[in-house]
């Protein structure tokens, strides 16, 4: 059996004072790795918070350090990483996991609603990777996972906000993944279905039971890993089910350059069947040859 070893490598796992963000934190610190644990309040040591995660990591032998600081702040987010190689001299992966939910059907929903999701998951994520990426390609090695939603991928009634942030992560990670990767630099995304303080207000308890975070860490601690040479990926992991969501394009139909409405209408089936879907590697030269070389 493969054995991870995360050994002197520095993580900052962001959004980890509870929930999801205190599983990882826990699961890379027993396997080496010594964590930042951030979180908007460090908090007390003796509650759910970034110190109170400290002190879990501490106690079971690891090392670690707690940052408060908001990610939705461009200097905020700096200082995360700043603190990290104040700390330890390096900075080795990123976690990107804080997240707010501001749920609201879309006829009610407000500007600020969306902005508020936006900052924090969506620029969240551009902030510290911002400031960790030239460490990354200095060293030439680096581990960026990002973390989007089912309803990012799929939808969810009342999280328009929410499921717009997620999707971008998903663009965002895709994108980096190719610019990174002559650096070293290994980004990939998340989708975790898993009981925290943020899904706890919209799932019964009956499912929040056997949606334990536990089992989403092992995913992202992988994917934190040297060992883990995949980039570009999204992931889903929930209650011991762990897969992966491809971005696929149908065979379609080619039509001439007289296209009409029309003939869309009586070739929509055509246009709109799956079976015999391409996957795409996230490059955008091979899609488009794909294309060109279909017409």
């Amino acid at each position: 059996m493969t054995s991870l070893d995360l050994q002197d490598r520095v993580v900052i796992v962001t959004g980890a004072g509870g929930g999801l963000g205190r599983s990882h934190a826990l699961s890379l610190a027993q396997r080496g790795a010594r964590v930042v644990v951030n979180d908007l309040a460090a908090g007390d040591a003796d509650g759910p918070s970034a110190a109170g995660v400290v002190k879990e990591i501490e106690s079971g032998g690891g090392s670690a350090i707690a940052v408060e600081a908001s990610v939705a702040e461009r200097a905020s987010a700096a200082s995360v990483v700043e603190q990290a190689l104040d700390a330890f001299g390096q900075v080795d992966g990123l976690v990107n996991n804080a997240g707010i939910l501001r749920d609201r059907s879309f006829a009610k929903m407000t500007e600020q609603e969306v902005r508020e999701v936006l900052e924090v998951h969506l620029m969240g994520a551009f902030h510290l990777t911002s400031a960790v990426w030239p460490h990354f390609k200095e060293q030439g090695f680096g581990r960026i996972v990002n973390t989007t939603s089912p309803a990012g991928l799929f939808g969810n009634f009342g999280q328009a906000n929410y499921a717009a942030a997620k999707m971008g992560l998903v663009g965002l990670t895709r994108t980096l993944a190719i610019e990174g990767a002559r650096a070293g630099i290994n980004v990939n995304v998340v989708a975790p279905l898993a009981a925290s303080r943020m899904t706890e207000a919209i799932l019964p308890p009956e499912a929040l039971a056997k949606l334990d975070p536990d089992l989403v860490a092992p995913l992202v601690t992988y994917l934190c890993s040297p060992a883990c040479t995949h980039t570009g990926g999204v992931f889903t992991a929930g209650g011991g089910f762990v897969g992966r969501v491809a971005v696929t394009q149908g065979p379609g139909v080619v039509f001439d350059r007289d296209l009409t409405p029309e003939d869309l209408a009586d070739k929509w089936d055509e246009v709109v069947r799956m079976d015999g879907a391409v996957e795409f590697d996230g490059g955008a030269a091979a899609q488009g040859d794909w294309v060109l070389g279909r017409i």
